[in-house]
């Protein structure tokens, strides 16, 4: 996974955070600038909408503010970090998606029933790779909240064993066996039906973008997840690599390939007034 970014000023976060406990408010607002991204990241992944892992996002930051104070340094500050927001995932009450209650035999119906023909022309890059974000986020709502947690914490953000378990508070052996049958549940499905995956399939992006307009699941004129039309172009020079690993490591590669997500609330603005409302609080 790579090294997520230190506050500007190189300090080491875990100096950082001390400074932040002992009142400092110029680093609690770098503490909470350098996870930010990963906590907005680890949120859409395992919600979908970027509306409602927004909102899950601030809400993480807010538990982090307030909890600052009892990290003992017993881990790494980000392993605490992710402690935190599994357990806010966890216990939302249900989102958006998951309210519909898919499935990997619903999600796979749907694919199927929603292919154009091969002479549909929407073959635009960036919507291409609105899709294609889209789909994969919400192939993740398949899977019930655990599995889909760890599915995200060890194979796309490849934490350790041993940390992954810190983060989701559960036994080593626990996880591994969690993370397996998640990771067998993607792979099997990309396999089947994915035609990024596996060529064979008949599912393609650009045969899905037409229904996925008209469903109201991708807006042309405001794109949600492809924020880089350079990355969307680069794509399938990505494609053909990821196309060459194991067929295990062929999921997590497809997920990984997606760009850092895009915030539309000001978390500038947003982080200001948090901190001059509620800095006496933590």
């Amino acid at each position: 996974m790579p090294k997520p970014a230190e506050p500007q000023n190189s300090e080491p976060l875990e100096h950082t955070v001390r400074r932040a406990q002992q009142g400092e408010r110029a680093a609690l607002d770098a503490v909470v600038r350098a996870i930010q991204p990963d906590v907005h990241k680890l949120a859409l992944r395992f919600l979908c909408c970027p509306h409602d892992a927004e909102d899950a996002g601030q809400e993480i930051l807010i538990r982090v503010i307030t909890g600052l104070s009892t990290f003992r340094g017993d881990s790494s500050f980000r392993t605490w970090v992710y402690r935190v927001a599994s357990n806010a995932l966890l216990n939302l009450r249900p989102q958006r998606l998951e309210q519909q209650g898919w499935d990997f035999a619903g999600f796979a119906a749907d694919l199927a029933q929603g292919l154009a023909d091969e002479d549909d022309h929407l073959h635009e890059s960036v919507l291409l790779e609105e899709v294609k974000i889209g789909c994969t986020l919400a192939m993740l709502q398949c899977l019930d909240r655990g599995h889909r947690l760890a599915y995200i914490v060890g194979e796309i953000m490849e934490l350790d064993h041993s940390q992954a378990a810190a983060v989701l508070g559960i036994a080593p052996a626990a996880f591994r066996k969690r993370l397996s049958r998640a990771r067998a549940d993607i792979v099997a499905f990309m396999q089947g039906y994915c035609g990024l995956v596996n060529p064979d399939n008949a599912c393609r992006c650009h045969k899905r973008a037409r229904t996925a307009i008209t469903l109201g699941r991708v807006d042309a004129a405001h794109l949600q997840f492809a924020s880089s039309p350079q990355q969307a172009r680069q794509f399938p020079q990505v494609l053909a690599h990821i196309r060459q690993l194991e067929a295990a490591r062929m999921a997590a590669a497809l997920y990984q390939s997606h760009p850092e997500p895009r915030q539309a609330n000001d978390i500038d603005q947003w982080l200001k007034q948090l901190l001059d409302e509620g800095i006496q609080a933590y």
